[in-house]
């Protein structure tokens, strides 16, 4: 199998399952564009991975996604390098230990794991419908499961760092649910993709107020656990879902599709399958993107 010929767009790409994501469709000898907000890091990733797989077409792009800005600029350039695009792999996540606004009015985490996606997906489409067959993968993540709370979608209410990180991703999958039907028909596939528990940079640099209270007290526990259980082999292991997504031929026509850590078809979550969470989360982005 090969993706010769074909681009492939990654945010996140920097690090973590996005960089071993970037890593896996490299040796596959796509071309990889990497997406990261540091330019010295984003550069770095690049090499590295050019060097590690042998694949001369590893490019970086820089861009802040929580910033509107940034997506639009960073959507120009896309196209103007590249012209049209094979796979959008919208993975970049973010999580904050306190509620902050970005520049554009919106809590950080919701900008970037749901408003980002939105967005960026919307201003390549374009090049995504120059192909015939684009695929989209968004990359859900935490615990996907539970409620969400429409009166505080964006911690207006209350802000527990990973509890609203989790309610983010249920979010984005709320919204990639609509979305997946309002691209049924255009060539264009969008699924979502569970990669499964991985000890990232994201998750070293969490502070102990990030967590909900009651696991406060066992944080320096999984401090110590969490690198043996999930270290470097666990992040490999997450990027496959998707890869297997952005490459495999059997996910050719694929669509609107929930996978698991396996890549297999998984039942969406109850609180993703709410019309009323799923109108009211397309709306909201509908507004916040601009």
């Amino acid at each position: 199998m090969t993706l010769n010929g074909k681009t492939v767009l990654v945010t996140g790409g920097t690090g973590g399952i996005g960089k071993e994501t970037a890593r896996g469709l490299a040796r596959l000898d796509a071309r990889v564009v990497l997406v990261g907000r540091d330019p010295g890091r984003a550069d770095a990733a690049a090499v590295e991975l050019q060097r590690d797989t042998g694949n001369g077409n590893v490019d970086a792009l820089t861009a802040d996604l929580t910033r509107r800005r940034d997506l639009h600029r960073l959507a120009d350039q896309v196209t103007a390098r590249y012209g049209s695009l094979d796979v959008l792999i919208n993975n970049v996540g973010v999580t904050r230990e306190r509620r902050e606004l970005t520049e554009d009015g919106i809590e950080t985490a919701f900008a970037a794991n749901v408003v980002a996606p939105y967005t960026l997906t919307h201003l390549l489409l374009p090049a995504l419908k120059r192909v015939p067959a684009a695929r989209v993968i968004n990359i859900t993540g935490g615990i996907p499961r539970g409620r969400i709370n429409l009166d505080n979608l964006q911690g207006e209410k209350s802000y527990v760092g990973l509890s609203f990180y989790n309610q983010t991703k249920l979010a984005l999958m709320a919204m990639s649910y609509t979305f997946a039907e309002r691209l049924t028909g255009t060539g264009v596939t969008l699924n979502v993709a569970y990669p499964g528990h991985a000890y990232t940079a994201m998750n070293q640099g969490l502070t102990i107020h990030t967590y909900p209270t009651l696991a406060r007290p066992v944080v320096p526990l999984l401090r110590l656990a969490l690198p043996v259980l999930y270290g470097h082999r666990a992040v490999v292991k997450a990027s496959r879902s998707s890869i297997y997504l952005a490459s495999s031929p059997q996910a050719q026509g694929i669509h609107g599709t929930y996978l698991n850590s396996r890549s297999q078809p998984t039942a969406w979550p109850d609180a993703v399958r709410d019309q009323r969470n799923r109108d009211t989360i397309w709306a909201l982005c509908e507004k916040l993107a601009g």
